[in-house]
């Protein structure tokens, strides 16, 4: 007697890049049904998703790059109604074996989601948290622009013709910018007096410019982080800074996290254990979101300088033994708890 499998579930792997999306079906049991490529654009989603649902129900997606060129992807297929897997790397030891492609990249990452050894919820990447991720990209490429030209200024000023670096001796880092943005290079002078006057009046005008720009961005920015998570910038030492660091670590649905030792882990501040045999200990975690992480540290910085009750526990911790880097990473974990109690839910 023939059986006859009604209703197959699918489950679908995606190695995505810029420009074409390779796509592969897997059956219940492992089994390749498919492999196929498509344009990364609204049409190519729509026919990915055709082309998975003429196997039959698609169950899960294994989707690799969602917080890079599959976020688009991701994103639509979650907007459909489908579990979108979240998958790191291919597996190394069948690479290893079997060479690299990109079919087979996206066969791995069916297996990967098919098996359950990916089985992180990527992050939507649709609401205010999103918005917040952009302007901190633009913010933060803006502060690394302000302090390169800052540096050039002071080595320009300090190998400046004597009258220029006289008058810009011992200046402040605002008024050094001030006054070289205000400088007037007169082409009738010496030709170094010139070019170093454009050179000083350039980068003083490019540093006002992004001033500017990161008032713009901190107002837009302090409206987000306090309608999106208000009781988070209610907690003692946090900023809109590093609030909006911690939200886009979460990302816009935090509820993926599934307890506060999750998100502790992901902002790399959860011990990983070391043990072996006789010998019990725990190591330093160097993973997980390093600005998570940065902001932690900065909170905890705060605390020690202002908060009695930090600064008391740091005193008897030290007592006991403890150094100060490891009172620290201990606190650290310790308002990683106080945030992730405040993180927005839906």
């Amino acid at each position: 007697m023939t059986i006859v499998e009604r209703d197959r579930t699918i489950t679908g792997g995606v190695d995505t890049h810029l420009d074409v999306h390779v796509a592969a079906a897997l059956d219940p049991v492992g089994g390749l049904l498919g492999v196929e490529s498509f344009e990364v654009n609204a049409r190519g989603y729509r026919a990915l998703l055709h082309w998975m649902g003429s196997f039959g129900a698609i169950h899960k997606v294994g989707v690799e790059g969602t917080g890079a060129y599959g976020a688009g992807l991701a994103r639509y297929l979650q907007q459909k109604g489908i579990d979108v897997v979240e998958v790191d790397r291919p597996n190394r030891q069948a690479r290893r074996q079997s060479g690299k492609s990109d079919p087979a990249d996206a066969v791995e990452a069916a297996r990967a989601a098919l098996s359950g050894r990916a089985a992180g919820t990527p992050k939507t990447r649709d609401g205010r948290v999103e918005a917040i991720r952009a302007l901190v990209v633009a913010k933060r490429s803006a502060r690394r622009a302000r302090i390169a030209a800052l540096c050039q200024m002071r080595q320009l000023s300090f190998t400046a013709p004597d009258p220029i670096r006289e008058r810009l001796k011992g200046l402040s880092t605002t008024a050094l910018w001030e006054t070289c943005a205000s400088l007037r290079p007169r082409p009738a002078t010496d030709v170094v007096d010139h070019a170093t006057k454009v050179a000083l009046r350039s980068l003083g005008r490019r540093i006002e410019e992004l001033e500017d720009e990161v008032a713009v961005i901190d107002a837009l920015l302090s409206e987000l982080v306090t309608k999106t998570a208000p009781g988070l910038l209610a907690l003692y030492g946090v900023g809109t800074d590093t609030a909006a660091s911690l939200l886009v670590a979460a990302g816009d649905n935090p509820e993926r996290l599934r307890s506060e030792a999750a998100f502790a882990h992901l902002c790399g501040v959860a011990p990983i254990e070391a043990s072996s045999g006789k010998v019990i200990r725990h190591r330093l975690n160097r993973g997980g979101d390093r600005y998570a992480n940065q902001a932690l540290w900065r909170i905890v910085m705060v605390r020690l300088v202002s908060d009695p009750r930090t600064r008391a526990y740091m005193e008897r911790r030290t007592k006991d033994g403890r150094s100060k880097l490891e009172v620290i990473r201990i606190l650290k974990r310790y308002v990683a708890r106080e945030v992730y109690r405040q993180l927005p839910r839906p």
